[in-house]
């Protein structure tokens, strides 16, 4: 018999503790390079970053839903914050974040954690990869020791190519070895490295700097972080920048939930969590509206620092806390080294970071899948040919006219009843399905509201003519609401109907769509009301003794 005995519950207690400490750690060394390689990206100093992935980190845990999502600068968000910055400076950018925020807590409060659904996942993955590929363009020159003014991809590559001459060889030196070192790192050694990857190669150049004085050999360094104190204030902008603001916030709202949705809800999948999007969309609201005040970078849950909270342990929101304190003591700690960093290795750790996400594989395999598909090429081709934020807004405008299309389209089955049995079918899919002498049965495939319901009932009384049909069975079991519009064209059917001789007989009504028919006056027997069924087969048998049969 053995005499080992169970854990006690402190030892478990400790043991858990020192899991959530490791993970903390962890995910700080992963935020603090992301955080200067975003800032980077932004156009901003690194303070701005910093301070937004404290925030975020430290807020997060109070609203969220997730215990494993880690909210923090990203480089879609901080790509979209540059566009705006190219327009209208840092401020326009923080504006821009505030707003957002503000958005975030409006939608928290109105329930609406299905705005995510509103980017489709082609969207995402050719918005990504496009993204991504722009971004890692965009550290060309950091590695090559130039300074490029192109904001579009093309221009730059133009100016980079033209200025081969001027390159400077230890940058271009330095840059490539890094980002060698981070592939290998990455893909060979990255199993048995305690250390992340990025921070490493991060450390690597730092060493190198101090050692070598890269700084005077005409290396670009990143320079003296300076310690930016929360100052609560609006961004001084006139009233057309706040205006433009407000046109954009809407699309980095869509851009934030999409992307930190998709992480927290992968990662809740794998766990068994439950999650919620209100409270999700409250979470981020209150970190960025935070970040617009004290001048910080949007934020999100990224998938990368929410994997490696996931990969390494963590299993409470206190891993995130962790990783805030541990980012605040390396601040305080090791400014002065991050003032050595060279830009050419950030660049490359820029570059290594993305690598995974320029192979064009997801894109392929939505072109692949088919139907909506073709938005993925679209998202990726807006953003390299208009610009990261315009390229976006047109995927997600062409996304969502996608959806008013299908829904406004008039998917209207016919229906037959299967023999021996009570059940009405699809009869293209169903031939053995019967009909009815005189009775034409159709059921509306998509929810009736104001875009489609005109168009759906054109498409019956059309089918209703051709089969010379008396009595029309509408089945109207998809159609959980009905808006006054689609309540009105129903009244304008059934009294087209009623000037032709012909009765409708609706089927399947729900309780909602029924009170709004009897608001409407529709269900009135004294003045020739339509009549309502709970089931098609009932509504079926009725038609048999309708007057319009009898006549």
């Amino acid at each position: 018999m053995s005499n080992a005995q169970p854990p006690s519950r402190a030892t478990s207690r400790e043991a858990r503790w020192g899991t959530e400490l490791l993970a903390g750690v962890a995910v700080a060394g992963v935020l603090l390079p992301e955080a200067v390689a975003y800032a980077a990206i932004a156009g901003v100093e690194p303070m701005h970053a910093l301070l937004a992935a404290l925030l975020g980190l430290c807020l997060y845990p109070l609203f969220g839903s997730s215990r494993f999502a880690v909210v923090a600068p990203t480089s879609s968000s901080a790509a979209v914050f540059a566009s705006a910055v190219v327009v209208g400076g840092p401020a326009m950018g923080y504006a821009l974040v505030g707003l957002t925020g503000a958005l975030f807590v409006v939608a928290a409060a109105l329930r609406a954690g299905f705005l995510g659904a509103f980017i489709s996942r082609p969207v995402l993955r050719g918005f990504a990869w496009a993204l991504g590929l722009t971004i890692m363009l965009k550290q060309l020159p950091y590695i090559a020791g130039l300074q490029v003014h192109g904001t579009q991809t093309g221009p730059l590559l133009w100016q980079l190519l033209s200025q081969a001459t001027q390159w400077h060889r230890p940058s271009l030196l330095l840059g490539t070895a890094a980002l060698a070192l981070w592939l290998g790192l990455y893909h060979g050694l990255r199993r048995w490295l305690f250390l992340p990857t990025s921070l490493l190669v991060l450390g690597l150049g730092v060493a190198l700097s101090a050692a070598l004085g890269l700084g005077a050999q005409g290396v670009a360094l990143v320079g003296n972080i300076a310690w930016q104190p929360l100052a609560w204030s609006l961004p001084n902008l006139g009233s057309e920048h706040w205006l433009h603001a407000i046109e954009l916030a809407p699309a980095l709202l869509l851009i934030l939930f999409a992307e930190s949705w998709g992480s927290v809800r992968s990662l809740a999948l794998q766990s068994g969590d439950r999650v919620d999007a209100n409270r999700e969309l409250l979470a981020l609201g209150a970190a960025n509206l935070t970040c617009g005040l004290v001048q910080g970078l949007p934020v999100g849950a990224g998938f990368s620092a929410a994997a490696a909270n996931y990969s390494a342990g963590g299993r409470s929101k206190w891993a995130g806390v962790i990783a805030a304190l541990t980012l605040a003591l390396l601040l305080w700690l090791a400014r002065p080294w991050l003032a050595l960093l060279p830009l050419p290795v950030l660049a490359a750790v820029v570059i290594g970071i993305l690598s995974h996400n320029v192979w064009p594989s997801a894109v392929l395999k939505s072109l692949h899948l088919g139907g909506d598909a073709w938005l993925a090429l679209a998202a990726a081709v807006g953003v390299f040919g208009l610009g990261v934020l315009p390229g976006m807004l047109l995927a997600v405008a062409l996304s969502l006219l996608l959806a008013l299309r299908r829904f406004a389209q008039p998917l209207v089955t016919e229906l037959g009843l299967l023999p021996g049995t009570r059940d009405y079918l699809d009869r293209k899919l169903h031939p053995d399905a019967v009909t009815q002498a005189g009775t034409v049965i159709m059921r509306p495939e998509e929810p009736l509201f104001f875009a489609n319901a005109e168009q759906v009932f054109l498409y019956v009384l059309r089918r209703v003519d051709r089969a010379q049909a008396r009595v029309v069975v509408l089945s109207l079991e998809v159609c959980d609401d009905l808006d006054s519009t689609a309540v009105e064209a129903l009244a304008e059917f059934a009294a087209s109907l009623q000037l032709q001789g012909k009765e409708l007989l609706l089927a399947r009504v729900k309780d909602r769509p029924r009170a709004a028919l009897v608001r409407m006056g529709l269900t009135d027997a004294a003045v020739g009301g339509v009549a309502l069924f709970w089931s098609v087969d009932d509504a079926a048998r009725a038609a048999v003794t309708t007057p319009a049969m009898k006549s």
